[in-house]
């Protein structure tokens, strides 16, 4: 009997300390888009751009992660299933196909650097500047069509000499030809504009389409520079909704405050809408701990946030489906606290 009681205590201590494929999330630090990060201000404005006194705090919430290379322990899983504030979830769901630490932080940090290009645009159209975009090399495909003659960064001016304003007018001049055919792009490098002849090729999967082996984007041209100093040791892309709303915030009179701590989350895109993603029940934890009277939720985690363990007479949340959404939700609320707005 000792020895089987023994040998039970050994194996269940063993057990609980073999890693099993999941990850924790933990509610992380709250960051004031309005204050600063690391000492230096959030966001910083061009020459003579004319900006606006703030109040209160617009902060972008975070979830800690456990690390792509880092394993949770059976015991460890169990103990954070049975905490309110924790959410225990398959690692792949996170970090899929066996993604590493390294590959990981490279996608967190891309989707930052996304998530401030299009909060930049979104606010700056908002409060009324002119934001254009022209269609620009993204990557060249190695040993494609186009390898040697264009390069990435490159603005698409024209096509066969017809003009093209987006990625979608580009790729249907290309598409209007036959795999073999050569296509005439006008471009510019930098300040030099110059035009160059591609021989495209058969698409590997529809060999009826031809391609000339790049991958396009959108290239902004900003009214005056806007600069993000957030740096890549935060990542993800779920900090735009709240970039935007802070540099809307600068750039208009008027506090969209009201002088409260305004806490939320939500990815956007350069038009201004705002998506859902993860973590809103650990980001509504932290708000609160910081204060938050309100938090802005992506209509499609309204149903999450509310499960959240927080005390809901105390923090109200928000659904935002758009920056325009927000800052009218949020412009009505500094007027009257009282106001009739949108929520979870």
């Amino acid at each position: 009997m000792i020895v089987a009681a023994l040998s039970l205590i050994v194996l269940s201590c063993v057990a609980f300390l073999v890693p099993v494929p999941y990850v924790t999330l933990r509610p992380g630090p709250a960051f004031d888009t309005l204050g600063e990060f690391n000492g230096d201000p959030i966001f910083t404005f061009g020459k003579n751009v004319r900006t606006y006194p703030t109040s209160g705090s617009l902060d972008f919430t975070t979830v800690s992660v456990t690390r792509a290379d880092s394993d949770v322990s059976l015991g460890e899983a169990f103990r954070s299933y049975f905490e309110n504030d924790v959410a225990v979830v398959p690692k792949s769901l996170i970090y899929p196909d066996n993604q590493s630490a390294e590959d990981s932080t490279e996608e967190s940090a891309a989707q930052l650097n996304g998530s401030k290009d299009s909060s930049r645009v979104a606010a700056l159209r908002a409060a009324g500047f002119t934001v254009t975009g022209v269609p620009s090399i993204a990557e060249v495909v190695k040993g494609g069509a186009s390898e040697g003659s264009l390069r990435a960064g490159d603005v698409v001016r024209t096509v066969d000499g017809k003009r093209v304003r987006s990625v979608e007018e580009t790729i249907e001049a290309v598409a209007d030809r036959k795999p073999g055919q050569s296509v005439r792009l006008g471009i510019t490098r930098k300040t030099k504009a110059s035009e160059v002849s591609i021989v495209t090729r058969p698409d590997p999967q529809d060999p009826q389409r031809p391609r000339v082996g790049v991958s396009l984007s959108t290239k902004y041209r900003y009214p005056f520079e806007v600069d993000n100093n957030v740096s890549r040791e935060v990542g993800g892309p779920s900090a735009g909704s709240m970039f935007a709303l802070a540099i809307y915030d600068k750039l208009t009179p008027g506090s969209l405050t009201g002088g409260e701590v305004v806490a939320g989350t939500g990815e956007i895109d350069y038009d201004g809408n705002v998506g859902q993603i993860g973590g809103v029940a650990q980001k509504l934890v932290s708000s609160q701990e910081d204060g938050a009277t309100f938090f802005l939720s992506p209509a499609g985690n309204c149903t999450e946030a509310l499960r959240a363990p927080v005390d809901f007479a105390q923090i109200t949340v928000l659904r935002i489906e758009t920056l325009e959404g927000a800052i009218s939700s949020l412009e009505a609320l500094a007027e009257d606290p009282d106001a009739s707005v949108p929520t979870c």
